[in-house]
């Protein structure tokens, strides 16, 4: 509910401040006075025009049950603002949205009906009117189309997988392929951690034996001084262990060193110099060792996945298969309540339809495929016409009178309803349905109406005169004296006839 308006320099208007009431707010005054201008300023406040937007603009309203967002923290009383300057800017609770955003943002709550607007009357407003109508008067409809939505939601994501897979199908030998190569090739080298540095070291001994082998051949000539030295020692009377230690060790050393100077001369040159080149492939593609051994891991599981697509292909399909006979079976019981309520619509509709002189309004349904609201596609036709074919004033009185017969079993608030001038070019009788509908219409929704008729001006629960005074126009809230005042003009001109007003009164009453 829209509690609060105010603005400031707004086309002709110098500045308005306005507090209104719940149900049905009525905009009257003459022509040329402003009201479409104010209007406008409303609906600029909710993104959905930017014609005549005041340089600055506040609305406060409660907060709609429901409405919530992800990116914006929204209090229980909330205030839109508009700032014009070189171009229109929108805040919410002092955080800048876009108009987009905005208009996203309040469309479930905020509904616009316009003589230039065709809308409202395509299938899927048409299913959820009936949806509306029938989960406010009926629980098992309201588990079973909570129960179709929840798993029709599941079959989409469960088709959506299985196209992937078909999709991936074309592409699947080549990636086996692929990941098999890749698999193959660092099993083949069978690379270990440790194993290049290993080799390193043996090729630099590979390098520097026959060096390694002449050195060992002359200092082997030492071991033919050795007992000399010890009878050195002996005539010196010192300790020859010392000595002995040191030359057994030496003697071990070079046993050592000629085993593997033996050995080496078995190590074939080549398959270690081509051993390293393989490591070092696999080190230049993988960063190391380590990571392509990880990378052989990740490929033989991608592998593993591969050859469960097939047997996952198969239980989706049986899955989808099975679940979209379920879904169709709901969709049948979904489709026969609707088709029972809109016979109920429609016997609503007759009267109101009778009063603007239109012929009876008809439900027409449609068998499709599967979507997210069941198995049918809906239409109306008035009479033997279809919406497409009438005059703008002649769609919105009827869909004004599809939303008065739709609310029949509903309580809670459903947001704000602006009209724009709905009773425009409508004879007597039309006029009184019309403001007999809105002002049903007005006990769940908070509607804003131009009328230039004395009827809907009578069911207002706030009724605002909008006048201008040279260039200037002002808004004026009414009292009971004044709205009988404001409606006599309506009806008598600007010097209404004491007929008029008598007939104010009447209308009043």
């Amino acid at each position: 509910m829209i509690e609060r308006l105010y603005l400031r320099e707004l086309v002709t208007f110098d500045e308005v401040e306005l507090e209104f009431d719940k149900g049905l707010v009525v905009l009257t005054g003459p022509s040329g006075a402003g009201k479409s201008v104010l209007m406008s300023a409303i609906l600029s406040s909710f993104g959905h025009t930017t014609q005549g937007a005041a340089s600055l603009c506040e609305v406060n309203l409660l907060k709609p049950a429901g409405l919530q967002s992800d990116a914006y923290k929204l209090e229980d009383d909330l205030t839109i603002k508009t700032l014009k300057k070189e171009k229109l800017r929108y805040f919410i609770e002092g955080q800048n949205i876009s108009k987009k955003v905005l208009a996203e943002l309040f469309s479930p709550y905020v509904k616009y009906l316009s003589v230039r607007d065709k809308g409202g009357f395509d299938s899927e407003s048409l299913l959820e009117m009936i949806d509306s109508s029938l989960v406010a008067k009926d629980k098992i409809y309201k588990k079973l189309l909570k129960e179709y939505k929840k798993r029709y939601a599941n079959y989409k994501t469960k088709a959506a997988e299985l196209a992937k897979i078909k999709e991936d199908e074309v592409k699947l030998a080549e990636l086996i392929e692929f990941a098999t190569y890749e698999v193959e090739k660092i099993e083949r080298i069978n690379p270990q951690p440790d194993e290049e540095e290993e080799l390193l070291k043996v090729k630099q001994q590979l390098s520097r034996i026959d060096k390694i082998k002449d050195a060992l051949n002359s200092a082997s000539e030492i071991f033919a001084c050795e007992s000399s030295v010890e009878e050195v020692y002996r005539l010196l009377d010192k300790d020859t262990s010392a000595f002995s230690e040191m030359m057994n060790q030496l003697r071990a050393d070079f046993e050592d060193t000629e085993t593997l100077a033996d050995e080496l001369e078995e190590v074939n040159v080549e398959e270690v110099l081509d051993r390293l080149s393989d490591l070092t492939t696999l080190k230049n593609r993988y960063g190391s060792i380590e990571e392509a051994l990880a990378y052989k891991e990740a490929k033989k599981e991608e592998l593993s996945g591969y050859q469960n697509i097939e047997q996952d292909k198969s239980m989706l399909e049986s899955f989808l298969a099975l679940e979209f006979t379920e879904l169709t079976i709901i969709g049948s019981r979904l489709s026969q309540s609707r088709q029972q309520e809109s016979l109920v619509l429609e016997s609503l509709l007759r009267e109101y339809l009778e009063t603007l002189k239109l012929p009876a309004l008809s439900f027409v349904f449609e068998s499709i495929s599967l979507d997210e609201r069941g198995i049918d596609k809906a239409e109306v036709t008035l009479g033997s016409s279809k919406m497409a074919t009438l005059s703008g004033g002649e769609f919105n009185r009827v869909r004004l009178a599809l939303m008065a017969a739709s609310i029949n079993n509903i309580s809670q608030s459903k947001g704000v309803l602006i009209l724009d001038e709905i009773d425009a070019n409508v004879s007597g009788d039309e006029s009184i349905a019309i403001a007999t509908m809105i002002a049903k219409l007005s006990r769940v929704y908070q509607i804003f109406a131009i009328s230039h008729q004395p009827h809907l001006s009578a069911q207002a629960d706030q009724h605002i005169v909008v006048t201008k005074e040279g260039i200037l126009s002002k808004v004026e809230i009414l009292n009971d004296e004044g709205r009988v005042q404001e409606i006599a003009r309506i009806i008598g001109g600007e010097n209404p006839t004491s007929q008029a007003l008598e007939f104010a009164k009447r209308l009043r009453v």
